[in-house]
C-alpha cells in the first residue's frame, strides 16, 4: 500500500524519469503495484464537455482485464461513478460486475482544474488509508499531466472526441491554460463551445499579488476571421496587462489594435475587470459589451455599467472606469451574446442562474453552456460564453488543499 509522502514522491520521480508521454503510464504502473490493482486507467476529460476519454491503461498483474469494463474508450459523466468523482470530488467505489473485486475512481484534479479521473481495479474492499493514498496519488498525477502536456499533443489529442475546425484551433490558443482557478478569496470557472463557424469569443484571467484580472471579449463575425480578430485583440490586452498598464489604458490600446489592424468594418466588445483582493472592489470598463450579472442572496440583477465604444469603432476613444464591491457569497457571471440572443433565449440562462448556485464554478458554466447547446440544437449559430465568479470574501480564508482536488473520502 502506498503509506505516504516518500510513496508520493516516488510516483513523482518515476514519471519525471519516463518521457513526457509516458508520466501516466508510468504513475499507473507504480501504483497498481503499490496498491495491488489488478489494472490502472487514466480518463481524461472532454474538451467539449460532459465525457470522459480513457488515455491510458497499465496492468498490474498478469490477470486479464476484468469482467464489466465498458469497452467504449468514451465514458459519460451523466449517472457514472468516473463522472460522480469528478463532479463530487470525492473518491468513490463501487463492486464489479461479478461482485469479486471493486472499482474505484479518484478525481485528478489541482487547484480546481478537473484534469481527468483515475480508475483502479481492486481484489479487496480498500480501506480508509488506502482510499487516501489513492486519492493522493491521484492529486500528484494532475501535477504529472499539467506538466508533460507542455511537451506532447498526446493529452490534447485524448481529450478530444471531435475534430476542431481551424478556427475553434485558434480560438482555444487564445483561452487560458486552466479554465478553472481556486484561491483563498474566490473561486472562477469559464467555458466556451464554439458555433459551427467559430465566433470570435474568448475569456482570460490572471491573477497577481492584489488583483484578480478578468476579460471577456468577442469578435464580430465567424470562422477564421473573427478568430484572427479575436488573437489580435486578445495579445494587445495582455501585452498591456504585463506591461502593468491600467484598464483603461490597455482598453485605449486595444482599440487602437483593431483600427490600425482590422477591416475598417470589424470591431470587438468586452469587458476587462481588476478585483481588488483586499477589498472585493471590482474596477471595469465595458467596451459595448453584455452586461455583467450579479447574484446575490439567490436573487440575480444586471450590474450597470456606463457603456463606451466596442474595440475598433473610433480612434481615440477613452474608455472610463466603473467600480463596484462584492461581498462574501456574491457569485458574479460574465457573458457573450451567444448565450442570450436568437434561439439561446429558449435556454433562459438568467432564469438557471438559481438553479446552479449551489455548483461548483466549474460545473455551473458546463451546465449553463449545455443548457444553450440543447435549445439551439446541433447547429450552434454564435459561441456560447461563460464565466463565473464565485466571491468569499478576505475574512482570511485559507483554501483547503483538498477542495477542488481529492478529499481522501469514499463514496459508494
Amino acid at each position: 500500500m502506498v503509506e505516504g509522502a516518500d510513496e508520493v514522491r516516488d510516483l513523482l520521480n518515476a514519471a519525471e524519469s519516463a518521457p513526457p508521454t509516458d508520466g501516466v503510464d508510468a504513475v499507473a504502473a507504480g501504483l497498481a503495484k503499490a496498491v495491488g490493482a489488478t489494472e490502472v486507467s487514466f480518463l481524461i476529460a472532454d474538451i467539449v464537455g460532459g465525457t470522459l476519454i480513457r488515455l491510458a491503461r497499465a496492468g498490474g498483474g498478469d490477470e486479464e482485464p476484468a469482467r464489466g469494463r465498458p469497452s467504449a474508450d468514451v465514458v459519460a459523466m451523466a449517472d457514472t461513478p468516473a463522472g460522480a468523482a469528478l463532479r463530487t470530488q470525492e473518491v468513490q467505489t463501487v463492486p464489479s460486475q461479478d461482485g469479486d473485486a471493486v472499482w474505484v475512481f479518484a478525481p485528478v484534479t489541482e487547484r480546481g482544474e478537473a484534469v481527468g479521473v483515475l480508475e483502479l481495479l481492486l481484489q479487496t474492499d480498500p480501506d480508509l488509508d488506502t482510499i487516501g493514498d489513492i486519492a493522493a496519488a491521484a492529486h500528484a498525477l494532475a501535477y504529472v499531466v499539467i506538466a508533460d502536456r507542455r511537451y506532447t499533443d498526446l493529452y490534447e489529442w485524448g481529450a478530444r472526441s471531435r475534430l476542431l475546425t481551424l478556427e475553434a484551433e485558434i480560438q482555444r490558443r487564445l483561452l487560458p491554460l486552466s479554465y478553472t482557478c481556486e484561491a483563498g478569496q474566490f473561486t472562477l470557472g469559464g467555458w466556451l463551445v464554439p458555433a459551427s463557424s467559430a465566433g470570435g469569443d474568448t475569456f482570460d484571467y490572471t491573477l497577481d499579488r492584489e488583483l484578480l484580472h478578468v476579460s471577456m471579449t468577442d469578435a464580430m463575425g465567424h470562422g477564421v476571421d473573427a478568430a484572427l480578430l479575436a488573437t489580435l485583440t486578445v495579445g494587445s490586452l495582455r501585452n498591456s496587462r504585463r506591461a502593468g498598464l491600467s484598464l483603461s489604458e490597455q482598453a485605449q490600446r486595444a482599440n487602437d489594435a483593431v483600427i490600425e489592424h482590422a477591416n475598417e468594418d470589424q470591431f470587438v466588445t468586452g469587458l476587462l475587470m481588476a478585483v481588488e483582493l483586499a477589498t472585493g472592489q471590482v474596477h471595469v470598463v465595458n467596451a459595448g459589451h453584455v452586461l455583467p450579472v450579479l447574484v446575490r442572496d439567490g436573487a440575480w440583477s444586471e450590474v450597470r455599467l456606463e457603456p463606451h465604444l466596442a474595440f475598433g469603432i473610433a480612434p481615440a476613444t477613452s474608455y472610463g472606469l466603473n467600480a463596484f464591491f462584492l461581498e462574501p457569497g456574491d457569485r458574479l457571471v460574465l457573458l457573450t451574446d451567444g448565450m442570450l440572443e436568437r434561439k439561446a433565449t429558449q435556454a433562459n440562462v438568467l432564469g438557471l442562474l438559481a438553479d446552479v448556485s449551489a455548483l461548483h464554478p466549474r460545473e455551473a458554466v458546463q451546465v449553463l453552456t449545455a443548457a444553450v447547446s440543447t435549445a439551439v440544437g446541433a447547429d450552434l449559430e454564435d459561441d456560447a460564453t461563460v464565466l463565473v465568479l464565485d466571491w468569499y470574501g478576505v475574512n482570511d480564508r485559507k483554501r483547503d488543499a483538498n477542495a477542488g482536488a481529492t478529499t481522501g473520502r469514499a463514496s459508494s
